[in-house]
């Protein structure tokens, strides 16, 4: 563990601590107040994010609610909207897969399911296993986002990078099969519980470090 940058990412979590937590209440509240269309939003742009911007990726969500195409066109309409975002016809089709699979007597049904599972990671792991184009980073993103995966790890990029400036892993890896995956994570739980940051704010706070920013 690299001690020095240790203790700036250590102030760093101190600075931005009540913006952090203001931010986890957001998420929550999608969970706890939000509606059916809500939850589906972010489950869009969480099938969107995989190596695109997600500043990017949130603006063609807001567009397609806007318009009324992330509820009730086809991958063509959908598509549309997604300016800037990397292989987009891939994306769109997720997102209308997602969105018929999700669907019960033509209302979106997203909390019914998820709520049927004791944990997080059970949820993740029926996600990855059910819904085209979430991996393990994009399935605990989605249920962070809406308030049900705080003690998840989202290794993007970003993350994967700090999480090396910080010696808790070595490298970055060229790929990320589940066992690697919960490997990191588990590190990243150690890491969580010698500095007393937990992994939901970890996420954030590492995510800031490169972007300048708290954002989803």
């Amino acid at each position: 563990m690299t001690s020095s940058y240790l203790l700036d990412i250590q102030k760093h979590h101190e600075d931005l601590k009540p913006q952090i937590v203001a931010r986890l209440e957001d998420f929550r509240r999608i969970w706890n107040e939000g509606t059916e269309e809500d939850l589906f939003a972010e489950l869009a742009f969480c099938l969107l994010t995989p190596q695109s911007r997600a500043r990017t990726c949130w603006p063609a969500v807001v567009r397609l609610r806007k318009k009324g195409t992330l509820f009730s066109e086809t991958s063509k309409e959908v598509l549309a909207e997604l300016k800037g975002i990397r292989f987009k016809e891939r994306k769109a089709e997720y997102i209308v897969t997602a969105r018929q699979q999700f669907t019960r007597d033509g209302q979106i049904s997203i909390r019914p399911v998820l709520a049927g599972f004791s944990n997080s990671g059970r949820a993740r792991d029926w996600l990855v296993e059910n819904v085209k184009g979430l991996g393990y980073k994009e399935s605990g993103h989605f249920l962070r986002n809406i308030g049900l995966g705080e003690d998840l790890a989202i290794l993007d990029r970003h993350i994967l990078k700090n999480l090396v400036l910080i010696g808790t892993i070595e490298e970055i890896p060229k790929s990320l099969t589940k066992k690697r995956y919960l490997e990191i994570e588990k590190k990243m739980e150690d890491l969580s519980a010698k500095t007393k940051i937990p992994m939901s704010h970890l996420d954030l706070l590492l995510w800031s470090k490169e972007t300048g920013e708290i954002f989803k």
